[in-house]
């Protein structure tokens, strides 16, 4: 149970563990990575519930291609299935899809069942569901940087305007709010290349719950131990500030 009102605005999770949950139970991994839909589902319904304006779930990092193929064919299937059969569902609920990463290394029929779903579920006004796919936090950061680089080029802008604003319009999930927590199961203590520049001063919470276990009243000791911190952004303690 949530134990103050205050609900973050913007929730990313890091969800690891899939394969170790498999492994574990003597299972493949792609039997993990199965599980792990399902726990998206639970926690996607979950934060529309609690009305979190944005959840961004980390689902194929630009590194993964460096895992077994077998592997990687099995994540790309599962994002396929995923698409096809929850996007009614989303639309249904008034879930916003949108798919941050990029899509270029995929097929054109993948590309396709992206731009559909997303066009599918653009004017729904409830939970706005981020997925990471292809992504990696320093090819945010570059996308923008040659996006900067080309207009003064073109001398639309000056070097003096590239303006910290004005380079974080152009990155990844810019017309949402600020990430305020971020998640992330399996027992690890790194970031591995997520939302870099999104999450310069968002909570972070980590859990050793793999990806599958993790479950709403998790996500909700997430949420209280968020309301228990002071969020500076820089700045100093309240106490301090008072003396």
């Amino acid at each position: 149970m949530i134990q103050k009102r205050y609900i973050p605005s913007h929730v990313a999770i890091i969800m690891d563990g899939n394969g170790r949950w498999a492994q574990q139970r003597n299972q493949l991994r792609a039997i993990g990575h199965r599980a792990g839909l399902k726990a998206v589902r639970k926690i996607v319904a979950y934060a529309a519930g609690l009305k979190v304006k944005v959840l961004t779930l980390y689902a194929f990092s630009s590194e993964n291609w460096k895992r077994p193929s077998n592997e990687v064919s099995a994540l790309i299937s599962l994002f396929i299935y995923a698409l096809n059969k929850e996007i009614k569902s989303l639309n249904k609920n008034n879930v916003r899809l949108n798919i941050i990463g990029d899509i270029s290394r995929f097929n054109e029929n993948l590309q396709n069942m992206i731009i559909h779903a997303q066009n599918l579920t653009k004017n729904n006004s409830g939970l706005v569901l981020n997925i990471a796919v292809n992504y990696g936090g320093r090819w945010d950061i570059l996308q923008s940087a040659k996006k900067m680089a080309m207009q003064v080029i073109k001398g639309e802008i000056t070097i003096d305007e590239v303006t910290e604003d004005r380079f974080g319009s152009t990155m990844c999930m810019s017309e949402f709010p600020e990430v305020d927590l971020v998640i992330r199961t399996g027992g690890e203590y790194r970031i591995s290349n997520f939302l870099l520049w999104q999450i310069a001063y968002s909570e972070l919470y980590f859990t050793d719950i793999l990806w599958p276990d993790f479950s709403q009243s998790l996500f909700d000791d997430a949420i209280n131990a968020f309301n228990a911190r002071e969020r500076r952004f820089g700045g100093i303690h309240n106490k301090e500030h008072s003396c």
